[in-house]
């Protein structure tokens, strides 16, 4: 038996190439067959909520509504949370207000929302920042304090100082490059541990950032982001032949905590992926 617990890192606006060239200690994971890579194309427009809710949920923003970031209101769809909750699972995020906005309610409230404990809630056990500068440092120590503290099934993190940065200076940039070297070595003192309790990870992003310091549009700069999978259930290997579809993403998270997917998430196969439900 695979233990199912799973937790998922959205580095928001990290783009393909330099996960690949500034991100050491994850590319070392995949260098010494401890790790799956993959390539993923990002579903289209390439902007931060319609991909929370494309990572979440596996629906196109065409299906879901979520178009553009200036749309504010729950999801109408069922979410990963939503699942785990629903089959007795256990879930946190530390996470963007977005996310709070999508699975728990909108408008975000500064004071009442910043941090949730709900037991009914999709997402029960929430710690929310609303400031692009809040640091990784902190982002990553509030997840840690809700993975010691509540022992979630599925954990969700989302830091944005990577995306702030790529709008600042561009991702062209050395601070660019820098804050990617940042949260490589953040994960560096974090991931060890959680590969030993024998927790499924999985690092991702929801969109790149190009070099005029934006994303929205079609450009591989803005679309093309890397999947790194750490677990048992994970052939190691390099799987980037060919694009995964973003939309695998959602499907994928319910296979590793051993729920359905919904019925709004498309079946597509994750190469050197053990699925114990499919051969």
């Amino acid at each position: 038996m695979y233990l199912s617990k799973t937790i998922v890192i959205v580095l928001d606006g990290l783009r393909y190439d330099v996960m690949l060239s500034s991100m050491g200690y994850l590319n070392h994971l995949i260098e010494k067959s401890q790790a799956a890579l993959y390539k993923v194309k990002s579903e289209l427009p390439s902007l931060s909520r319609p991909l929370y809710e494309v990572l979440l949920t596996g629906t196109p923003s065409y299906i879901n509504g979520i178009t553009a970031n200036a749309v504010v209101r729950l999801s109408r769809f069922q979410s990963v949370f939503h699942l785990a909750r629903n089959n007795g699972l256990k879930t946190a995020a530390a996470a963007y207000y977005w996310v709070s906005e999508l699975y728990h309610r909108a408008p975000f409230d500064y004071f009442a929302d910043r941090i949730q404990h709900d037991e009914t809630r999709p997402i029960q056990h929430g710690m929310f920042y609303f400031d692009d500068r809040y640091p990784d440092s902190h982002l990553l120590a509030d997840a840690e304090h809700l993975r010691r503290t509540y022992d979630p099934d599925f954990l969700y993190i989302h830091p944005m100082n990577i995306d702030d940065t790529g709008h600042k200076f561009t991702s062209d940039s050395a601070e660019y490059r820098g804050e990617a070297l940042k949260m490589d070595s953040l994960l560096a003192m974090l991931l060890p541990e959680w590969i030993r309790a024998g927790y499924h990870i999985l690092v991702t992003a929801d969109h790149g950032m190009n070099a005029d310091g934006n994303h929205g549009g079609t450009g591989e700069a803005e679309r093309d982001v890397g999947l790194i999978a750490i677990g048992e259930r994970f052939l190691p290997g390099i799987y980037t032949g060919e694009y995964l579809p973003q939309l695998a993403v959602a499907p994928l998270i319910c296979g590793l905590l051993d729920i359905p997917a919904s019925e709004d998430m498309a079946e597509l196969t994750v190469p050197g992926f053990r699925d114990p439900v499919r051969p």
